[in-house]
């Protein structure tokens, strides 16, 4: 995955203690506070722990998600802000922003960003954040994560490499060329809406995440030209095949162009080589190949006149579409009882937290593990 798919770092966060002292008037109280602080560390140390699995960051996040809404949820059997959500401070870098952080005091800022993290974690659950994002009494600011446009471009992008996986597997088991040729073009358009979405955002934090989904672009409008011109083949369209199969050869050859230009780009992120990948090497090669054999049999057999225009690709596919999962948050932690919450006594707010939320403060970055690629096959691209 490091090695094919561009990936932009994890948010970091600095540390929080929950100490609210004098507030947390009650032993179940200050339980709730002693565990929001040890499952928070606990996620956090997930996110760069290799030997993570999904069945652990869901078991990790659940335990800290259920527990934080109960700064969230209103549990006095009213329908008003719940009197804890604004008493913690918390910071959070961007991932396209370096290491300055931004503050809130607000839980929901905590929630959103935290779901954000291990949404880029899954890389295919990023939709599962924008229900809470309108909460956030401060606006997220351009570039910023919570930004609608990036939040859109996660979104998009997710969903065109969950798509990736589906055109992987069906050329492994073969299946119909009309078939690769539409999911391909589906993904080629994926990247290119996502492209587009970023069109408004600085350049100087988005070009080189824009230069990875052009190269995917054009590489999947390649995959598209060129399953395409196998069906028109088949369909004894030989001179519109040999067409199709040029304009392949011109997407493919701009694919390699921008994976140069996107390794000799700076900016936030992993950088991929996809162009050093079988998979993306076959192409190459069965575009040369194909195209041959489409030349060979119109000189002998044929004899069709190879049109101006390449084909239009008005290809929709009938199944293997990736769907975002459905995602919910955990319910509220039992621990967290209207009893409970009556306990926490907010004029005897806690010292340390009374101050104005820092903006601009630099956070360390998150240390990801380096994970190395497994064998390639050609096929498989994560």
């Amino acid at each position: 995955m490091t090695h094919w798919f561009h990936r932009n770092p994890l948010k970091a966060t600095a540390p929080v203690s929950f100490n609210l002292y004098g507030v947390a008037s009650s032993p179940a109280a200050n339980k709730i506070c002693n565990d929001l602080r040890t499952t928070r560390a606990r996620l956090l140390d997930m996110f760069t722990d290799a030997t993570c699995t999904p069945e652990i960051m869901k078991k990790s996040s659940d335990e800290y998600f259920a527990l934080i809404q109960g700064f969230i949820l209103p549990l006095d059997g009213t329908t008003q802000e719940n009197k804890l959500r604004f008493i913690q401070n918390f910071k959070w870098t961007d991932t396209l922003q370096g290491n300055i952080a931004s503050a809130q005091q607000d839980a929901v800022f905590e929630l959103v960003s935290m779901a954000f993290n291990v949404a880029v974690w899954y890389s295919k659950f990023a939709s599962r954040l924008e229900t809470h994002i309108p909460r956030l009494i401060t606006p997220a600011e351009k570039g910023r994560d919570l930004e609608p446009r990036v939040i859109d471009t996660y979104i998009v992008q997710s969903q065109a490499e969950a798509q990736e996986v589906t055109i992987a597997r069906a050329i492994e088991l073969k299946h119909n060329a009309s078939l690769i040729a539409a999911l391909s073009f589906e993904t080629a358009n994926f990247y290119q809406k996502a492209d587009h979405t970023l069109n408004t955002l600085d350049p100087e934090c988005s070009s080189k995440w824009k230069k990875y989904l052009q190269l995917k672009q054009h590489f999947y409008m390649a995959y598209a030209h060129c399953y395409h011109g196998q069906t028109l083949l088949a369909g004894d369209k030989c001179g519109e095949a040999i067409r199709s199969l040029q304009e392949a050869e011109k997407f493919f050859s701009r694919a390699e162009a921008l994976c140069k230009e996107y390794r000799q780009m700076k900016g936030p992120g992993s950088t991929a080589k996809p162009s050093e990948q079988l998979f993306f090497k076959k192409l190459g090669t069965f575009i040369k190949n194909t195209l041959e054999k489409c030349q060979r049999e119109n000189s002998f057999i044929y004899f069709h006149k190879v049109p101006a225009e390449a084909p239009a690709l008005e290809l929709k596919a009938s199944y293997g579409l990736a769907e975002p999962t459905p995602f919910e948050l955990p319910p509220l932690s039992t621990q967290c009882t209207p009893e409970v919450y009556a306990t926490f006594d907010l004029t005897k707010g806690p010292k340390e937290d009374k101050a104005k939320a820092k903006h601009d403060e630099e956070i360390k970055p998150v240390k990801e593990p380096d994970l190395k690629p497994q064998k390639d096959t050609g096929c498989v691209v994560s």
